[in-house]
């Protein structure tokens, strides 16, 4: 695999789990408002929101090393009409620069709580269409492997899966740290919050999960069905030369957002246990975050074109 091709790994990836991160981030904080106040949804959603930025400038740095030189940059952006490519690093473009803003504006309190979540809204609407948008980049017909439904459906599956288990570590990380340093308004409350927000990602967490499970042997049959050289060579790629890439992308996707997940929900069911709910929340996220590189890396690997 060559330098370019890592670096669209690593930027899909990442830039994906950015955007889940926000949205799973948003709908945690417009909840505990609700049930709590902003002061008190705020104390450890703030926190995590700050850690999306550097998530975001790392996968816009990488970028430049697809591009092969960052002059290329306005080339790509200079076919919105016409090419989905160009659409794709624009809304990165617009999905950074939003959420930056809309961090800045939220740690610092700027202008009214109803204007900074209209612009949080915008920015998460924004950074859904960007995986849209690197979706359909692949829809080539010319290339079976990527021509299906379920390049869509994985990359929606990446975005929410390793959004919320970031969030969730997020969290537990800040959690710590202020009940480390006795900075925690109310000790009930945040750990109310943290426990009934990880109780909510392990849940996304499972589904997903099932979903992904029934995902994968439908490509795969449905890419056998159609029988062509090419759609055959992506499957000997997947199966049997990746094979043992295959096998443990779903074991560690089967642990992470599995087995890890249900200890990590029961363990939240007293404040004294929240160290090991977060080597277990850590090692979820690691785990699938591994998994979901591995398999963006078969991704890639399976391209094969028709008539090679």
């Amino acid at each position: 695999m060559q330098a370019n091709e890592w670096s669209l790994i690593i930027f899909t990836t990442v830039m994906q789990m950015a955007v889940g991160s926000f949205v799973i981030l948003g709908g945690v904080h417009f909840f505990a408002t609700r049930r709590y106040d902003a002061q008190a949804a705020d104390t450890l959603s703030d926190r995590a929101l700050l850690a999306i930025g550097p998530i975001v400038i790392l996968a816009m740095l990488v970028t430049f090393l697809h591009l092969g030189n960052p002059l290329n940059a306005p080339r790509a952006i200079s076919n919105l009409g016409s090419s989905w490519l160009s659409r794709e690093v624009t809304l990165a473009a617009i999905f950074t620069i939003g959420g930056a803003v809309f961090a800045f504006m939220q740690w610092r309190k700027i202008s009214t709580a109803t204007i900074r979540n209209t612009i949080g809204l915008v920015v998460a609407a924004i950074g859904l269409l960007l995986v849209w948008s690197m979706a359909q980049v692949y829809l080539l017909p010319t290339v079976p492997a990527w021509n299906s439904p379920a390049t869509v459906v994985t990359f929606f599956i990446t975005t929410l899966l390793l959004g919320s288990l970031a969030v969730g570590s997020a969290f537990v990380l800040t959690y710590q740290y202020l009940r480390g340093r006795n900075n925690l308004p109310s000790s009930d409350t945040q750990f109310d919050i943290l426990s009934t927000t990880l109780r909510w990602i392990v849940l996304i967490s499972l589904v997903l999960l099932g979903v992904q499970f029934v995902v994968i042997p439908l490509y795969l049959a449905n890419l056998a069905e159609q029988g062509s050289e090419a759609a055959m060579a992506s499957i000997s790629l997947i199966l049997d030369q990746g094979g043992a890439l295959f096998a443990l992308r779903l074991i560690l996707l089967f642990v992470g957002a599995g087995i890890f997940s249900i200890f990590m929900y029961r363990s939240l069911s007293s404040e004294s246990r929240t160290r090991m709910t977060g080597y277990l929340a850590y090692s979820a996220f690691a785990f699938v975050l591994i998994s979901e590189i591995l398999g963006r890396f078969l991704f890639y690997e399976s391209m094969i074109r028709i008539g090679m």
